[in-house]
């Protein structure tokens, strides 16, 4: 047999490999899936709007997962960029935060020296959201380098200002996101509720918002509650996960998530609460059925 017969032969092979892998894996997943909804059913109430972020569960193709929230009964998936949008509308299912203008979670908005290019990015990128129909896109504030509050609150404003008129004509908000800097991102720069609003009465803009990622602001201040309710007006959309650890949201974390959902739905909250834990389990199964007992947990 000829080198290039062997080649050939080899290609065909990996090919098959490849497709059969594929079919394995949604099968897998489909198998996952009808396994946790045939085991317990799921009814949602309708008073939360339920998401989960993308990248929690990345062990599932973005097919699979669409597939995933409509089998859980929610329509909405966190954190996805524009390759991805037309699945998305192929099941129904809406991007509740739109991703993909960002350079980094460190090279943000505080810092002067890259303004050009996030304006740049985030202008474009606004178009892209609203062409598509959807409305919210995320931001940081990146990682301060010695830079104090205040200063760098002030260049958040510069900056961002220059893409608040175009995002208000088009429909779109702008949401940044709260970190915690003392676990996860060390030295972020929004890593209080009190920047953030602060930053947001600064703008003054209805197309600006933050993002309250709950279990970051556990880490970062508790007082959760109290919070939510005094500057709920300034809370466009929540993240979930268990503290400490960012997995599961059950009982075995400090967060009773119940009443936090319970304080979220008093202040008349309409957005997205979205699941953003790491699942610990190690089967698909057990994943899928991490995710539809947190939002059982969160639907309140």
């Amino acid at each position: 047999m000829s080198k290039d017969s062997i080649d050939q032969n080899r290609r065909v092979l990996l090919t098959g490999m490849a497709k059969t892998a594929a079919l394995s894996s949604a099968a897998l997943a489909s198998a996952s899936i009808a396994s946790v909804t045939t085991s317990k059913s799921v009814k949602l109430k309708g008073n939360v709007n339920h998401s989960v972020s993308r990248w929690t569960y990345g062990d599932l193709s973005i097919d699979e997962l669409c597939q995933v929230v409509k089998t859980l009964g929610f329509n909405a998936i966190d954190l996805v960029g524009p390759s991805d949008w037309h699945t998305l509308k192929r099941y129904g299912v809406d991007s509740s935060m739109c991703n993909g203008a960002e350079l980094n979670l460190e090279d943000g908005f505080i810092h002067p020296e890259f303004h050009y290019q996030l304006v740049a990015r985030y202008l474009a990128h606004i178009d892209l959201v609203a062409d598509a129909g959807y409305t919210n896109l995320i931001c940081f504030s990146g990682n301060a380098r010695g830079l104090s509050k205040q200063q760098g609150l002030r260049n958040a404003v510069a900056g961002l200002q220059r893409i608040l008129p175009h995002a208000q004509k088009r429909g779109v908000t702008i949401f940044m996101e709260l970190f915690n800097s003392k676990i996860d991102h060390p030295d972020y720069m929004a890593d209080t509720s009190a920047w953030g609003v602060e930053l947001c009465q600064a703008l003054n803009s209805p197309n600006f918002s933050l993002l309250y990622d709950i279990y970051h602001m556990q880490i970062s201040e508790g007082d959760l509650i109290r919070t939510i309710t005094d500057n709920h007006q300034y809370f466009g959309h929540y993240h979930t996960a268990g503290v400490p650890g960012r997995n599961e949201i059950g009982d075995t974390q400090e967060i009773y998530y119940p009443a936090v959902v319970d304080a979220i739905k008093a202040t008349g909250f309409n957005g997205y609460v979205a699941q953003e834990f790491v699942p610990t389990h190690a089967t698909q199964e057990g994943r899928i059925a991490s995710l539809a007992q947190a939002v059982q947990i969160c639907d309140r």
